[in-house]
């Protein structure tokens, strides 16, 4: 087992289970642990910086304890099943309150959690008020569960991050509209290094149609703007997530951005205008300032989690003399 404390601690924040409520198929091999060692308490322990938490347990009603009173702190760095005979025989243990006070343990046995990368998460363990042994099979089985409890672990964070997944599809859907026709759909994560590959591939495609110059650099930084505002906000840059862009043009050949993010969005009535009194000194709302003021129309929906920007060249403008400039 690996013994670097604080990347344990990291690998056991990745499974997101700490405080979660009680789950059938943990229990499950609690009670079996209970029953083929022969205890009244069985626990499935999570070893935090400061506590061990219990996401399920048999014969006992606290949740958790401190650390610094936890057996199984021991036993996470141990090989194998960490057995203590008889803790009052034992000086590590002997004057430990919960030896000398409730649940009263005499006997203890636990077999570390371990991940595929060597951490130590906790153990599965059993525990009596009688000091004993196990016998040699009641150790196998103890370890053989102990590996169901890891894998179990391994499916409950593999299922969580494929909801986060589909939760992030799900509200990108509402892009198949533009995307049906999008001359480029690209889907980055929420990284603002990564925003550079959606912005160049724009660029290129407004060249290719020889848009101007100082056209091009206008979409280009309210491009920017929107995919940082959906990283930064939207995404609060975990990387995990996703931001997707659609370009396309429509029947007139205006060009139309969506940018959308699958965040909680925000209150676009609520942004200040950064020109205003004291706002003048503050970094909010600049980035929707800026994108209005380069884009022809700007449309913030889904509570904020979608921006569908316009734009016409001055060629197509020029051309059009009623064509509608404001910016929204």
């Amino acid at each position: 087992m690996i013994s670097n404390e604080d990347g344990r601690l990291n690998a056991l924040r990745q499974y997101r289970i700490l405080d979660t409520v009680p789950e059938q198929a943990f229990d499950d091999l609690t009670l079996i642990a209970s029953q083929i060692c022969g205890t009244p308490i069985a626990l499935i322990t999570l070893v935090d910086e400061d506590r061990q938490w219990f996401k399920s347990r048999v014969g006992l009603e606290a949740r958790e304890t401190s650390r610094s009173v936890s057996f199984c702190a021991h036993a996470i760095r141990q090989q194998g099943v960490f057995t203590v005979a008889d803790a009052l025989n034992d000086a590590r243990f002997r004057d430990n309150p919960l030896v000398q006070g409730d649940p009263h343990i005499r006997f203890y046995a636990g077999a570390p959690i371990t991940t595929e990368d060597g951490y130590a998460l906790g153990t599965l363990c059993v525990i009596d008020y009688v000091p004993r042994k196990l016998t040699d099979d009641q150790n196998h089985a103890l370890q053989a569960l102990e590996r169901q409890v890891a894998a179990q672990l391994e499916l409950r964070r593999n299922l969580e991050e494929l909801r986060v997944a589909l939760e992030g599809i799900k509200t990108l859907t509402a892009l198949i509209p533009y995307c049906s026709t999008c001359k480029l759909n690209i889907v980055i994560p929420a990284d603002l290094a990564a925003m550079g590959k959606v912005t160049s591939g724009v660029s290129e495609l407004l060249a290719s149609k020889r848009w101007p110059e100082k056209e091009i650099m206008d979409v280009e930084l309210a491009l920017d703007e929107a995919l940082a505002n959906a990283i930064r906000h939207g995404c609060k840059n975990d990387p995990k997530k996703q931001v997707q862009c659609c370009v396309t043009f429509d029947s007139t050949g205006e060009l139309v951005i969506v940018v959308r993010d699958p965040g909680a969005g925000f209150d676009v009535a609520a942004v200040p205008n950064p020109l205003e009194g004291d706002n003048l000194f503050k970094g909010g709302g600049r980035g929707v300032f800026l994108i209005n003021q380069l884009m022809d129309t700007v449309e913030f929906t889904e509570e904020g989690r979608k921006v569908l920007m316009r734009k016409r060249p001055d060629t197509m403008l020029k051309s059009d003399p009623d064509s509608n400039q404001n910016s929204s």
